[in-house]
C-alpha cells in the first residue's frame, strides 16, 4: 500500500475517531487533503466496516452533508490487569468504552500456567455473554513487573516467580488468534489516566505512582508514555533510600524503597507492632483474622491509633522524598496517586504533599497538582484497553489487517502485530 494512500486513510480514520460525527467537509478541513481524496478515503473505510453514515450535518446552504461516525460496535478488545494479589478483565468496544468486566483474586506468584489459564477463562466468558457477538480484534496485558518493550516478555520480575521470559503474546495470541501486547502494570495505570482524565491528557507532562503492594512510577511526557530503551522507566521502588536500613527487598537487594514503604512493608511493621503491643487496634485485627495487611494499619490509622498512624506517615515521607527528586528532575505539571495504599485514605496522601512541595525545587512545584488518581482500581484496565486500540490504529500497523476489514481471526497476522508496544 502507497505511503501516500496509508497517510491519507490514517489521518481520516483518526478524524472520524476522535470526532462524535464529523461531515465530509469538515473533514476536508480538518486533514487538509482534497474532496476526491478524502471521498476515496472514506469510501474505503466504509467498505472496511470502519466508518458509517449517521444522519446529515448542519446545512450551509443546498443540501445538507452526510455526518460519519466510526463504527465502534465492529469489535471488541479484551484488556487484563494483573495484579500481585487481584486481576481486572474486561471487554471493550473500538472507542475504549467499558462493556463488562470481572474482578477477582489472584496469586501472581502461582506462575504463568494457573493464572493465564483463568484469564483465558474468564475472556471467553465475557465473550460468549456478549449481547451481540462481536470479534475479539486483540488483547493487551498489564504485568507486575518489568517487561522487555520489544518483545512483551517479563524479565526477572521480583514477585512473579516462572515468568521470567514467558511468552504471554504468544500463548495469548495463539488461544485467540488476535494480536496481544504485554506492558508493566504501572505504564498501563499511566496510560489509562492519560486516556480518560482530562485533567491529564490536558497536562501532557505527568507522573503516575502507585503505591500498592509494591511501589512503581509511569511517566507521560508530551502526552505520550515514556517506557525508556527496554521498557523499564519509572521503577522507583528499586531505588535505595537510605531510612530503608537493611532491610531486604524482594529483588535481593537491601534498602529498597518498596521495602521500606510499600503494601507489604506496612503489613509486615503491622504485624510487629501487633505483636509486639505497640498498637492495641492492630492486635485485635491480628486475633481475629490471625494476619495483618495494609488495609489494616489503614484501619487503625482511622480509628485513631497512633502506632499505625505513624507508620503511614513514615511511608508517606520516604515515598514524597524519592518523588521530590523526581518532580524536580522530570518537571511535571501532574503527580497521580494510585494503589490501595493511597486509595484507603488520606494520611498517605498528605505527607507525600508535604514531602514534595518541601523538598523539591520551588519552580518545578509552582503549578504542580498531586491528587488521588479518577480512576482508582479500574486505571489498569483503562490503560490495557487502550495499549491495545492505541496498537491497532497505529498508523503502521493498519496496512497489515486493513485487508482483512480487522485483525481478528487472522492467527498469521497475530506475530506479525504483536511485536513491540504501541
Amino acid at each position: 500500500m502507497p505511503a501516500e494512500r496509508i497517510d491519507g486513510l490514517v489521518a481520516v480514520l483518526d478524524a472520524i475517531r476522535g470526532s462524535g460525527g464529523i461531515t465530509q467537509p469538515q473533514l476536508m478541513r480538518v486533514v487538509g487533503l482534497g474532496r476526491s481524496v478524502v471521498a476515496q478515503r472514506v469510501a474505503e473505510l466504509q467498505d472496511a466496516g470502519l466508518v458509517a453514515s449517521d444522519g446529515l450535518g448542519a446545512s450551509t446552504g443546498g443540501r445538507a452533508p452526510r455526518l460519519l461516525r466510526f463504527r465502534a460496535e465492529s469489535g471488541v478488545v479484551a484488556g487484563v490487569d494483573i495484579g500481585a494479589t487481584g486481576m481486572v478483565v474486561g471487554l471493550a468496544d473500538l472507542a475504549g468504552t467499558v462493556l463488562s468486566k470481572v474482578e477477582e483474586g489472584v496469586d501472581v506468584a502461582d506462575g504463568p500456567e494457573v493464572v493465564l489459564s483463568r484469564v483465558e477463562q474468564v475472556v471467553e466468558g465475557l465473550l460468549r455473554a456478549q449481547p451481540a457477538p462481536r470479534p475479539l480484534w486483540g488483547l493487551a496485558v498489564g504485568v507486575p513487573g518489568p517487561v522487555d518493550v520489544g518483545t512483551g516478555l517479563p524479565v526477572a520480575p521480583p514477585i512473579m516467580p516462572g515468568w521470567d521470559g514467558y511468552s504471554i503474546p504468544d500463548r495469548l495470541g495463539a488461544r485467540f488468534a488476535a494480536p496481544v501486547w504485554v506492558d508493566n502494570d504501572v505504564n498501563l495505570l499511566a496510560l489509562g489516566e492519560l486516556r480518560t482524565n482530562p485533567v491529564a491528557a490536558a497536562a501532557g507532562d505527568l507522573l503516575y505512582v502507585k503505591i500498592g503492594t509494591g511501589i512503581g512510577a509511569g511517566l507521560v511526557s508530551g502526552g505520550r508514555l515514556h517506557r525508556g530503551v527496554n521498557g523499564c522507566a519509572g521503577d522507583i521502588g528499586h531505588v535505595v533510600v537510605a531510612e530503608a536500613g537493611d532491610v531486604v527487598c524482594r529483588c535481593g537487594n537491601l534498602g529498597c524503597l518498596e521495602a521500606a514503604a510499600g503494601g507489604a512493608a506496612l503489613a509486615r511493621d503491622g504485624r510487629r507492632l501487633a505483636e509486639a503491643g505497640g498498637s492495641p487496634v492492630l492486635a485485635e485485627l491480628l486475633a481475629a483474622s490471625g494476619r495483618v495487611t495494609a488495609a489494616d494499619v489503614t484501619a487503625a490509622a482511622d480509628r485513631g491509633d497512633p502506632a499505625a498512624r505513624a507508620l503511614l506517615a513514615r511511608a508517606g515521607r520516604l515515598v514524597g522524598s524519592a518523588l521530590a527528586t523526581l518532580v524536580s528532575f522530570y518537571n511535571p505539571a501532574l503527580v497521580v496517586l494510585g494503589g490501595g495504599v493511597v486509595q484507603a485514605g488520606d494520611h498517605v496522601l498528605a505527607v507525600i504533599r508535604e514531602s514534595v512541595y518541601r523538598r523539591s525545587l520551588p519552580l518545578a512545584t509552582r503549578t504542580l497538582r498531586i491528587e488521588h488518581s479518577t480512576l482508582g482500581a479500574d486505571a489498569g484496565l483503562a490503560g490495557a484497553v487502550h495499549l491495545a486500540l492505541d496498537a491497532i490504529f497505529a498508523p503502521h500497523r493498519l496496512p497489515q489487517w486493513l485487508p482483512f476489514s480487522s485483525p481478528a481471526a487472522h492467527p498469521e497476522l497475530a506475530a506479525a502485530m504483536a511485536n513491540a508496544a504501541a
